[in-house]
Order: structure tokens, then sequence, then C-alpha cells
């Protein structure tokens, strides 16, 4: 079994890529998905606001970004929290999906949690911040968010060192589709 990492920064196009990738060659787990899902739990809510200290209220995502804005150590409070529970969940997804030929993974901090010998492969989805803070934006996000969140990520030419094909992302999408297929015909 081939496990194929696919990591960027944020709005990059990881999960355009992931799922171009993924798509009839091999089961997705996404990280965000995981994520998302804890932050329905309201054992998780609980557990959050307590450890970043913070009133647990009827909006608890508003809240919780108010409170990651306001001191970025609690980033890392949060990310000690989550990614444990990404990490088991990988593993059980890993153990589903066994008899698999390859297995995809979208990770956005996959070189920031140093997962990267758990891959075999590792693709970097780059892209100008411009386009990328535009797709942010086009997707209902805020700009605040976006500058710490892109402030607390490596910057790419440092993952680079990491992964084994960077793909640029500033272009259409017929062309990211040809880039990533081209790479995965070597390995079918």
């Amino acid at each position: 079994m081939m496990k194929i990492g696919i990591t960027g920064s944020i709005a990059s196009g990881k999960t355009t890529a992931s799922k171009i990738l993924s798509k009839k060659n091999g089961p997705l787990f996404n990280a965000d998905k995981i994520v998302k899902k804890l932050y329905v739990k309201d054992k998780f809510k609980k557990l959050v606001a307590k450890r970043l200290k913070f009133k647990l209220k009827s909006n608890f995502k508003k809240e919780l970004k108010k409170t990651l804005l306001l001191n970025d150590k609690n980033l890392k409070k949060l990310e000690k929290i989550i990614h444990p529970e990404v990490r088991k969940a990988m593993q059980s997804f890993v153990k589903k999906n066994k008899r698999a030929k390859i297995l995809f993974f979208e990770i956005p901090l996959l070189v920031e949690s140093k997962l990267y010998n758990f891959f075999d492969i590792i693709f970097l989805i780059k892209c100008k911040k411009s386009i990328r803070l535009k797709r942010y934006k086009l997707n209902g996000g805020n700009i605040k968010l976006f500058s710490f969140l892109n402030s607390q990520q490596l910057m790419d030419e440092k993952k680079a060192k990491f992964c084994d094909y960077i793909i640029v992302n500033n272009n259409s999408l017929s062309v990211l589709k040809k880039k990533l297929l081209n790479i995965l015909k070597k390995y079918e």
C-alpha cells in the first residue's frame, strides 16, 4: 500500500488537488473534515473552552476565532488537542482501507506536525499569497484570520524540503489536473 500526502498553505488548492488525485485511484482522508466533526461535539467544545480559557457560548467557532486572534499561543494549545485526534482517525482510516493500493491524505499541517515519515510520497500544493487570499475571501473567510493562520504555517520553501513534488497552482483547474495526473501515472 502506498500512502500519498497532500499539503500546502491555507487556500492553496489542497482539497481540489486531493480530489483530482484520489478520484478513481483510492480512498481520501481529509484532516479538515475530521476537525469539523470534532467542532460539533459538546465534549470537545467544553475541553477547548476550558484549555483556552473562554466562555462556551452559542457560537463556538466565533468565540474560538476571537480567542485565537487575541493570543497566538492559543493556536498551539488547540493543536495539542486536535492533532492526536487526527492521528487516531488516520490510523483508523489505514486499517479500514488496508486492501487499497493507494491511500491519499489531505493534511494542511503535514510538515508542521512532522508527519512526513508516515508517507511514501508527498505533494506540496503551492500558490501565490494574493491568489490564496482571494480564494479565502471568496469562501467567506476573514482577512485577519487568513493573515493569522498564514503566519503560523511554515513558508512553502521550508515545507518543500520534506516534499517529493511541488505543484504550483496559480493557473487554471485544467493545468492543475494535468500536472497532478502526469505525476500520478508514474505510480499506477
